[in-house]
């Protein structure tokens, strides 16, 4: 395993509208984001818009270290936003613009050899919600064949269908899903299951995946696999706000994952890296190299 992977956060890249002012977000560009904090090579594959939030996003993403030469710019259409409220416990409900660029992203060549030279692709739900960029996406996956495909589900509103559900399982190789969104998909595919393990164990078998993570916010994580189980209880911290720490639990378990580490370990790793990323505010913190060093 090369030391430094190229690592791909394949979809939205949207401003974060928050209590506090605005900050660049969108999962797969904050997945990309806490990938180059862990030492990988960050790539955004997405789409702005022509606009002065789209140069500042471009602007923003290429200071924070990440590859911005793979996100489109749309003459029609403007930069994605999302309005962020939090509720008392710190948990952010997002009303998400549309149609916004990331709708209409196109699989160009660039495109396309991106995908061919991928370690990891990371996609969900929400930047499939146009039949555009839905057919970009399922290109992109299907070109990536030598890629290690993260389905980060993030069910947002009613921004998903049944259908695009199971296309992005039959692409992917690991799923993580949240404790709120795993019995959405039980009830999708009908599984006779009692309790999450069995509920992640069945859909472990269904699509023929590597690995299922279900996290439960500050209840921790569970991992399950094609031989073993993992639980892990959280880390408890001072939340600035939890944006984007899903998103930085999926990159630090993909990150150890790469690197054939153990079930316990990954699990450890991924909510401590998280239970940092909820101490800070936003979904791309600066990160001190001390820091750093302690989730490798």
């Amino acid at each position: 395993m090369k030391s430094a992977l190229k690592v791909v956060g394949l979809g939205e890249v949207l401003w974060d509208v928050l209590p506090g002012g605005k900050q660049l977000g969108g999962a797969p560009a904050n997945f990309a984001y806490m990938a180059s904090l862990l030492g990988d090579q960050g790539i955004v594959a997405s789409r702005v818009g022509q606009d002065d939030l789209g140069n500042e996003a471009l602007g923003r993403m290429r200071g924070l270290g990440l590859n911005a030469a793979f996100v489109q710019t749309d003459t029609e259409h403007p930069t994605g936003t999302a309005h962020v409220s939090l509720d008392a416990h710190h948990q952010p409900t997002f009303t998400i613009t549309e149609p916004v660029a990331w709708d209409f992203l196109e699989f160009t060549s660039a495109w396309e050899k991106l995908a061919h030279e991928a370690d990891v692709v990371c996609f969900g739900t929400l930047a499939q919600r146009s039949q555009a960029s839905r057919q970009a996406i399922q290109s992109f996956l299907g070109a990536a064949r030598k890629a290690t495909r993260v389905f980060d589900i993030n069910l947002r509103q009613s921004y998903y269908s049944p259908e695009i559900v199971r296309s992005s399982l039959d692409h992917a190789q690991i799923l993580k899903v949240n404790h709120e969104e795993l019995p959405i998909l039980t009830k999708i595919f009908r599984l006779n299951c009692g309790t999450e393990v069995v509920c992640a164990e069945s859909l472990l078998r269904a699509f023929d995946l590597q690995l299922v993570c279900v996290t439960r916010g500050e209840q921790g994580s569970l991992l399950v696999n094609r031989t073993a189980v993992a639980t892990h209880p959280g880390i408890r911290v001072e939340v600035a706000d939890t944006v984007g720490a899903g998103d930085g639990f999926t990159a630090c378990l993909v990150h150890h994952f790469m690197r054939g580490e153990s079930m316990e370990k990954i699990n450890e790793a991924a909510n401590r890296f998280a239970a940092w990323v909820a101490g800070q505010s936003g979904g791309t913190p600066a990160m001190s190299a001390d820091v750093r060093q302690q989730f490798l």
